[in-house]
This record gives C-alpha cells, sequence and structure tokens, in this order.
C-alpha cells in the first residue's frame, strides 16, 4: 500500500477491526518512512451488476445514484449523511445477494422507497412523486393520504 502522504510503499499494520456490518475491514496502517497514520478498507469484491431499464436499456450499477436520489429526497430533513451512505449500502448489499448479473430498475426503486419510508415520511413521498412520475398535485394528494393512514 502506497502511503498518501510520502508515497513510500512500506508500512505496517497497527489496527484491523469490522465495518459496515462486517462487510469490510478497516484496517489503520503506519508508513515506515515518513511515520504518518493512515485508514484503508478491504471489501470482498462483487459482481459487476447491470442495471436493466423500464426501455431495456443496460447500464452498471452505480450506488453514487442511489445516494444522490436519497439525497435530494432528504434535503433538509432530519436524515443524516451517515443514515443515507447506511441504506444504499443495505440495498447494494441485498442486490448482490438477490441477483447474479442484471437487476431491473424497478426493484431499486422499490427497495429505496422502502428504506426511505422506515426513516422518513417526507423524503419518501418527494422520492415516489420522481420515481413514479407524478402528473399533478392530485396524484401527490392520495399519495399523502396514504401516508396518513
Amino acid at each position: 500500500m502506497r502511503c498518501p502522504h510520502c508515497g513510500h510503499e512500506e508500512d505496517k499494520v497497527v489496527d484491523s477491526r469490522p465495518s459496515q456490518d462486517g462487510r469490510a475491514i478497516r484496517r489503520r496502517r503506519e508508513c515506515l518512512k515518513c511515520g504518518e497514520r493512515f485508514t484503508t478498507y478491504e471489501y470482498v469484491e462483487q459482481y459487476n451488476l447491470t442495471v436493466l431499464k423500464s426501455d431495456n436499456r443496460r447500464e452498471p450499477f452505480d450506488k453514487n445514484k442511489i445516494i444522490q436520489g436519497m439525497k435530494l429526497a432528504c434535503n433538509k430533513r432530519p436524515v443524516s449523511s451517515k443514515q443515507i451512505e447506511t441504506m444504499a449500502d443495505d440495498i447494494e448489499a441485498n442486490l448482490t445477494q438477490q441477483y447474479k448479473n442484471e437487476i431491473p430498475s424497478k426493484e431499486i426503486g422499490e427497495m429505496v422507497m422502502a428504506r426511505l419510508r422506515q426513516v422518513d415520511e417526507i423524503a419518501y413521498v418527494r422520492f415516489a412523486s420522481v420515481y413514479r412520475k407524478f402528473q399533478d398535485k392530485a396524484e401527490f394528494l392520495e399519495e399523502m393520504k396514504k401516508r396518513l393512514e
């Protein structure tokens, strides 16, 4: 591992511990040349997942798209970036367990809505309004009525 401070390639591991609910290992390293410490993470290599879009296009899975969509929905809501990251990690883990290669985009959207519904109702409705392409305020109000019941 190359030191991010001086570029030296020799270091020693000072501490290792599980991270992200056991899906990664966090390692604290110390450069043998400059003595600076830095953190690395070790992950199991995942499958190259492909998202099957509703118009039959295919594109590589990108967890950052989930995070960005959630951040927009949670804007000015009491939902932390850490919560969003955790939800995205959980969704990615579920997808890799359930699907080998292709994931329908509808499944991803449903998983995101389910997580947002548990965390913040307003964020859920915001995401649903874009995801389900509400055409007018009546559709938005109908979804709000369902949430109030």
